[in-house]
C-alpha cells in the first residue's frame, strides 16, 4: 500500500471525484478526513471506508472554519500528510449575463477555498519536512471553455498557485502539483449542465478523442500517483486527464 498510515484530507469528498479519490486514497492505506459542505453525505462515504476515515461538515470558503478542521485533523492523527483540493462548483452561462454575486460565489469555493485549505496544511507540513498537495483544477484553467468565464479563470488561477506554492515548499520537501480532468460524468455535471442541456454529453463524446465522458474513478489514481512517493520528484505540474480533449 503506497499511503499506508498517512493522513489524507480531501474536500469535496462526500460525492463524484472527491468521493472516488477519497475512496482510492483509502484503498492505498490512507487515514481519510472527509470534508464536504454535505457533511451527511461525507458521512456516509467515511462509512463505506471503514477504519479511521472521519468526515467534518465544512464550507471552504470559510476560512476560519477550514483551519479549525485541519487543527481537529491534526489533534486526531497528529499530523497531515496529503492535501487534496477537489471541492468546486459551477453552472454554465454567457459571462454578460453573470454578477459580482455570482462571481464571488465562484471565486470563494474554486479558488478561495484550496487557498485556505493549502494555508491550513503547510504549517505540520513544513515542521515535518513532508507533504503532498494535490488540486483538482480544470482544462477549463487550461484552454478557457465556452459559459464558464470566471470559472475558467479561478482554476487559470488554482494552477498559477500551485507553481508558485511548489517553488516555496520545495525545500522542505512538500510536492505540489495539480491534475486537471475534462468534461467528467459527476453529479454536478448531471445537474448543472447535461439536465439543462441534454444533449450536451452527447455533443462532448464526439469531441473526446476517447469517445466518452471522464469519470471519477479515471481521475482517482492520477491523484494518488501525486500523492505518493513514487511522484517525489514531481512538483509544480499539471497533469490533465481529459481522454485527450486538450493535448497542450
Amino acid at each position: 500500500m503506497r499511503l499506508r498510515d498517512k493522513v489524507a484530507v480531501v474536500t469535496g469528498a462526500a460525492s463524484g471525484i472527491g468521493r472516488a479519490i477519497a475512496l482510492a486514497l483509502g484503498a492505498e492505506g490512507a487515514r481519510v478526513a472527509l470534508l464536504d459542505l454535505n457533511g451527511d453525505g461525507a458521512a456516509a462515504v467515511a462509512r463505506e471506508l471503514g477504519g479511521d476515515a472521519h468526515a467534518w461538515p465544512v464550507d471552504v470558503a470559510d476560512a476560519a472554519r477550514v483551519a479549525t478542521v485541519v487543527a481537529e485533523v491534526v489533534a486526531r492523527w497528529g499530523t497531515v500528510h496529503v492535501l487534496v483540493n477537489c471541492a468546486g462548483w459551477d453552472t454554465p452561462m454567457p459571462f454578460v449575463e453573470t454578477t459580482p454575486e455570482f462571481w464571488d460565489k465562484i471565486l470563494a469555493i474554486n479558488l478561495k477555498g484550496p487557498i485556505a485549505c493549502t494555508h491550513a496544511v503547510l504549517p505540520p507540513m513544513i515542521a515535518q519536512g513532508y507533504g503532498k498537495i494535490v488540486s483538482i483544477a480544470s482544462d477549463a484553467g487550461r484552454v478557457g471553455s465556452t459559459g464558464e468565464a470566471v470559472y475558467s479563470a479561478a482554476k487559470g488561477g488554482l494552477i498559477a498557485f500551485t507553481k508558485t506554492i511548489a517553488r516555496e515548499t520545495a525545500r522542505h520537501r512538500i510536492n505540489v502539483n495539480c491534475v486537471c480532468p475534462g468534461p467528467s460524468d459527476t453529479p454536478l455535471f448531471q445537474k448543472e449542465f447535461a439536465g439543462p442541456s441534454p444533449k450536451l454529453a452527447e455533443s462532448l463524446k464526439r469531441v473526446i478523442p476517447w469517445g466518452r465522458l471522464g469519470l471519477p474513478e479515471d481521475i482517482a489514481p492520477a491523484v494518488v500517483f501525486l500523492a505518493s512517493d513514487d511522484a517525489g520528484y514531481i512538483t509544480g505540474q499539471t497533469i490533465s486527464v481529459s481522454g485527450g480533449l486538450t493535448m497542450v
